[in-house]
């Protein structure tokens, strides 16, 4: 889908009287902008939350649910793992790099604690049970699991310690997130005015105002008295976007609800703000981890370029961005009965042969290639050894007849989302608008954009080029939160009542 045209702003004076008028005006009603609204509620200011759905989640209700939150969580602790702020924000400038933001990693890091405490205190719920096995959502409902912080090269710089909190649910954990802040944000009297398209920045002497908006196409005008937060999500469902700024992302299948069109993004941009990495993006090829790290990760010409036992997200970017998606998984029958069924995901190789030759001429590799991968595995394999990639030696082994390969190219249903990936991978975009480290929009000479803030995907947020589960529903609502703070701090005040009622 391809978002409406961003217009430029109209001048305050246009639109006065406004139909709706409020201390902050928050843009987008998922993880991001909901935490944004509860900050700024818990200020003393009075919001209004915007939403163009008939109800709020966004993308962030189809999320997995897992929150990357560390430094001695009480989940952590009770799993029997000691943690620091140090740590996590090592793991993540390696993780996230090259190019990510350390500022707002450090200040992440450093809050994660405290962050973990907001969440609870809304009821958010985390079982203090680990997943012990490498997965992009595992089947069960433990509440703490692994996200490549064990892997080489990230072991040798961090002391590692699992960071992903998962949201205790039945599937998928973004849905139960997204249904306790909605009630965190009703228990508030925050309004959401659903059905919502926001257009166009109203702007009082070059300081964003409020939004034009259109309901049923009819035109409602919203003015902010402090700020207005965007929170409006990625681009990754605008296919004129994407073509221009990630071009290698076209064609493939879109992790999101359907409406991360980019629109809040080119509403800034209209008005000079600057954008950053947006080339950059999360990548979920068509694997399942645990079978992957069982086996092997090899490309067209049979060669291993990664190991398997990072966070599957970057095997992905690697498999994307080196090897355009021409990657197989090798592994034996061993290695496939390992995993059980549930964790499967329906996934059946796509050729089985007794010999890794006969293996070989069935995918159409160079002859030798993949023989001469598997005999070399298998021989440092044997005494517990990658010499290439450092796989942890929990997984190696020799491969052993007879042996099969899935070729990540032919798709599947994306596990990490349940859409379908096109072109055996489903992704979102990272990059988005520069901010500062309270959600500050800057524009294209770094310089603030009066009254305007943003945060979640909207935003280039915390990466450079990677990408970690977790961080998007965590630095979402942390900076959300900042944002929201932000802007309810900004100069303006409660000078007449807001409209508290609901269109």
């Amino acid at each position: 889908m391809s978002a409406q045209k961003a217009a430029g702003p109209v001048d305050s004076r246009e639109v006065d009287p406004a139909d709706y008028e409020t201390d902050v005006l928050v843009i987008g009603c998922g993880c991001a902008g909901a935490a944004a609204a509860l900050e700024a509620r818990e200020l003393g200011a009075e919001v209004i939350l915007l939403e163009r759905a008939s109800g709020g989640g966004g993308s962030s209700a189809h999320s997995g649910g897992e929150i990357y939150l560390g430094g001695g969580t009480p989940i952590q602790q009770a799993c029997g793992f000691t943690d620091t702020a140090g740590d996590m924000e090592a793991y993540l400038l390696a993780a996230l790099g090259p190019n990510a933001d350390a500022e707002k990693i450090r200040l992440y890091c450093e809050g994660s604690l405290e962050h973990y405490e907001w969440l609870s205190s809304l009821g958010v719920p985390f079982k203090p049970s680990l997943w012990d096995s490498p997965s992009w959502v595992p089947p069960t409902d433990d509440g703490l699991m692994w996200l490549g912080e064990n892997a080489m090269p990230f072991a040798a710089l961090a002391k590692p310690a699992p960071r992903g909190h998962r949201v205790t649910s039945e599937g998928y954990g973004g849905k139960v997130l997204m249904k306790v802040l909605a009630e965190a944000v009703d228990e508030a009297d925050i309004p959401v005015h659903t059905d919502t398209y926001a257009g166009q920045f109203i702007l009082d002497g070059g300081t964003v105002a409020g939004v034009v908006a259109t309901r049923f196409g009819k035109t409602v005008t919203y003015r902010a008295r402090r700020g207005v937060v965007l929170a409006t999500g990625g681009f990754a469902d605008n296919a004129e976007m994407v073509a221009l700024h990630a071009p290698r992302l076209t064609g493939l299948g879109v992790t999101s609800d359907g409406g991360d069109d980019g629109h809040g993004i080119r509403m800034a941009q209209a008005l000079g703000a600057g954008t950053a990495r947006m080339s950059s993006a999360q990548v979920g090829i068509t694997l399942i981890p645990g079978l992957v790290v069982r086996g092997m990760l090899v490309n067209a010409v049979g060669q291993r370029f990664i190991n398997e036992d990072q966070y599957p997200g970057l095997l992905g970017q690697a498999a994307l961005f080196k090897q355009d998606l021409a990657v197989w998984v090798i592994l034996d029958e061993k290695a496939y009965e390992e995993v059980p069924e549930q964790e499967r995901w329906g996934v059946v190789p796509h050729f089985a042969a007794e010999t890794v030759e006969e293996l070989e001429q069935e995918v159409g590799m160079p002859e030798g290639s993949l023989t001469g991968t598997v005999r070399e595995y298998n021989r440092h394999a044997a005494a517990g050894e990658d010499p290439y990639f450092f796989k942890n030696k929990r997984w190696l082994r020799p491969l052993e007849p007879p042996f099969a390969a899935i070729d990540v190219r032919r798709g599947m249903t994306a596990p990490e989302s349940g859409s379908a990936g096109g072109g055996g991978a489903s992704v979102f975009t990272l990059g988005g608008l520069q901010t500062g480290p309270d959600g500050e929009v800057l524009d294209v000479s770094g310089t603030p954009v009066p009254g305007l803030y943003a945060a979640g995907r909207a935003t280039a947020g915390i990466y450079g080029q990677g990408y970690i589960s977790g961080t998007s529903l965590g630095e979402g609502t942390f900076f959300g939160r900042r944002a929201g703070a932000a802007a309810a701090a900004a100069p303006g005040g409660k000078n007449r009542a807001c409209a508290r009622n609901k269109p």
